[in-house]
């Protein structure tokens, strides 16, 4: 199995605030789509919850301290040895946030799939530090602002060295 993280960081790491996105990005959204569709996403509550539905066409799989939470639509479990654990017939899933999460999956990861928007954005969640010496980056999209995305970004692929 391939664990995959999934996210988009500003240049500062930033992914954001108040349990919000600090972009819109449309086309960003979509590459989101097309990765995760079919597969299985895990996330943290606090994501879920800014969600705020199962996400369709996916395996939904909800981290949360909580022993009683129950989602309709989702698996709950109570970490991320736990998530995987339901996993491991699948070829690849994706760890879609928020922070925490990614810090915890940071070492289980084989594979990252990094937007990162062209700019500095103040915010309370932040992506931890890639460690370069460990990543080899495979792939990398520049992207220029246009009429429906109003910033520059860059889709980068990393596998662990």
């Amino acid at each position: 199995m391939t664990v995959s993280i999934v996210v988009a960081i500003a240049e500062n790491n930033a992914i954001g605030k108040n349990n919000e996105l600090l972009w819109h990005l449309p086309t960003d959204l979509k590459h989101f789509k097309q990765l995760t569709s079919g597969h299985t996403i895990i996330m943290g509550r606090k994501t879920f919850d800014s969600i705020g539905k199962p996400l369709p066409n996916r395996r939904n799989i909800v981290i949360t301290r909580s022993n009683s939470l129950e989602i309709p639509g989702a698996e709950v479990v109570n970490n991320i040895d736990q998530a995987l654990a339901l996993c491991t017939a699948e070829k690849e899933v994706f760890i879609v946030g928020g922070a925490e999460i990614y810090r915890q999956a940071m070492d289980k990861t084989d594979k990252i799939y990094l937007t990162t928007v062209h700019a500095g954005f103040e915010g309370d969640a932040y992506f931890p530090e890639i460690d370069r010496k460990k990543w080899e980056e495979v792939d990398n999209e520049p992207h220029q602002p246009d009429e429906k995305n109003n910033l520059a970004y860059t889709f980068s692929t990393l596998l662990r060295k």
